[in-house]
């Protein structure tokens, strides 16, 4: 019978506790915790898979009789972003942080920018998406320039009104941005924000991102090398530069990317199918917003159990995160946390602790390992813990 796994990353929703989250300022940050504290989580699905038997977490509240394996995990990249965090989980430790321009970029990269596009550049600050159109949007419209910020991601953004710069010629732009921050100037992702209407203006669904590849082999890799294939589903193209990722669908918001993903278990392929739902960090945890976070994360709940009632004898299903985004948290970014880790298929263990795992890429090596599969990535594997 085909082999099929099903990887659902929540996107930023951490559990807390990292040992280190002081060193990156996040002390205390604790996304799942802060959902709970909002008494309105209802996630039955992941509880009765082992979310709350997962020990050291400010929710820990263990029953018996969980149908999945469970596990903390450690992120041993230095960072705490969405790139990292997915290489990470599928098998490359970043040992060295992508860079990151909090006082904005320089000035030869500007230039660089700008002569290939034939645009000024407005802005260049950290900035938030949803301020910075409002700050410089009508300058923008009135100049032709392109609005250039970042983040505390190793990102650059640029932002641009659809009226003024089409669409196609922004991700033109990007591309070129792409070519340009490359070397010392790799960063992990350039990011296409389309905007429209009138002031204070609202970001359109458009946006696009354009990666930094791998620079290692994934598990991804290794897959595709033995003939097995991989789906992407939602942001996952886009995060390994579309690198060994076989069929794609794009982003379209964490509920039509679950509807999209239950239709993809009635397929009959083996290999993996990779998703992201990333509404939990870019729509709420950005945005500190409590309330829509938790209610992301019930829906995605309800709909997980919709796609375990179509999965098959052999499917494995696992469900985690890539790093933090404490809506209750200070600030707007990214918080350093230990993630999740919940596996069940119909033929694995039951109610299997698999402790604390020292690095994301337990789960690239476990997966290598379920299809037997040669491996060459970090971490190590736990399938033999959890297989009958």
């Amino acid at each position: 019978m085909a082999k099929r796994v099903f990887w659902i990353v929540l996107d930023s929703a951490g559990i807390g506790g990292a040992p280190d989250a002081a060193n990156f300022g996040d002390a205390g940050a604790d996304t799942f915790g802060t959902c709970y504290d909002s008494g309105a989580m209802n996630v039955p699905v992941m509880e009765n898979l082992g979310l709350r038997n997962i020990n050291g977490t400010s929710f820990y509240d263990p029953k018996d009789g969980v149908e999945g394996c469970y596990c903390r995990m450690h992120e041993k990249s230095n960072g705490k972003d969405t790139t990292v965090g997915h290489w990470e989980m599928a098998g490359m430790v970043s040992e060295k942080p992508l860079p990151t321009y909090p006082n904005g970029f320089p000035q030869e990269i500007l230039d660089k920018l700008s002569a290939a596009t034939g645009r000024g550049i407005l802005c260049n600050k950290t900035y938030s998406g949803t301020e910075v159109i409002k700050d410089y949007g009508q300058q923008h419209v009135e100049t032709g320039d392109l609005i250039v910020y970042t983040s505390a991601d190793s990102v650059l953004q640029i932002a641009a009104h659809e009226a003024v710069v089409p669409i196609e010629e922004l991700y033109e732009i990007c591309h070129k941005a792409r070519e340009i921050m490359q070397g010392e100037h790799g960063c992990g992702r350039i990011i296409a924000r389309p905007f429209e209407g009138e002031w204070p203006f609202k970001r359109t669904v458009r946006r696009h991102d354009y990666s930094l590849q791998p620079p290692r082999e994934t598990v991804l890799d290794a897959l595709k090398e033995a003939g097995f294939v991989n789906i992407g589903v939602g942001k996952i193209y886009d995060i390994f530069a579309g690198k060994s990722v076989m069929m794609s669908y794009s982003n379209k918001g964490n509920e039509a990317n679950m509807v999209r993903t239950i239709d993809i278990a009635d397929a009959d392929f083996e290999g993996l199918c990779y998703v992201n739902l990333v509404d939990t960090d870019m729509i709420y945890g950005h945005r500190r917003d409590i309330p829509g976070y938790t209610n992301a994360l019930n829906t995605a709940d309800r709909q997980i159990g919709e796609l375990m009632e179509k999965m098959r004898p052999e499917d494995i299903l696992i469900i985690t995160a890539d790093h933090g985004c404490d809506p209750g948290y200070t600030g707007t970014d990214h918080t350093r946390e230990d993630v999740p880790c919940l596996i069940w298929g119909p033929s694995l263990k039951k109610g299997v602790d698999l402790g604390t795992r020292d690095t994301f890429a337990d789960m690239a090596a476990t997966i290598a390992d379920y299809f037997g599969i040669s491996y060459r990535g970090d971490g190590a594997s736990f399938l033999a813990e959890i297989a009958e």
